[in-house]
């Protein structure tokens, strides 16, 4: 998140939108709660601190299992303390959400962004394998398209 508040630092207040998925869905609906400004998410996480709690210790990357790292339980104090309690203004969030998360439970991502713009998406995954086709839709919510 430090990274995330040094590269925001010299953006204009409102001049700019975050995106994020799933993890960074999760620091991007903190930084948009922080700025005030908007958010697209991407089956964004809701309870990090709750599901990597159980993963406190030595890990293997997902993308390469001869890497390996380790996740302390201060990174866990960390998440919680970044926990926003409500979004503030929802018409500031647009979330894709899949009903075919593997990873994450789809009613709970929808039920964290009351009142936001949502995609619900039948069947999908986690890595949004056909985020292709609803790029243009996040790049309208963002003012780009």
């Amino acid at each position: 998140m430090a990274l995330i508040e040094s590269t925001l630092a010299g953006w204009p207040q409102g001049g700019f939108a975050v995106a994020g998925s799933s993890l960074g869905g999760f620091y991007a609906t903190a930084a948009a709660e922080a700025h005030g400004c908007r958010a697209a998410l991407l089956n964004p996480a809701v309870d990090p601190a709750r599901d990597l709690a159980a993963w406190i210790g030595e890990q293997t990357a997902w993308h390469d299992p001869a890497e390996r790292f380790c996740f302390r339980p201060e990174y866990v104090d960390e998440l919680r303390a970044l926990t926003v309690p409500a979004v503030t203004r929802p018409e500031r969030y647009f979330a894709v959400i899949a009903k075919g998360d593997e990873v994450l439970d789809w009613r709970e991502m929808l039920a964290r962004y009351p009142g936001a713009e949502v995609l619900l998406l039948e069947g999908g995954d986690h890595a949004l394998s056909d985020f292709d086709t609803h790029m243009p839709a996040v790049l309208r919510f963002l003012g780009l398209a």
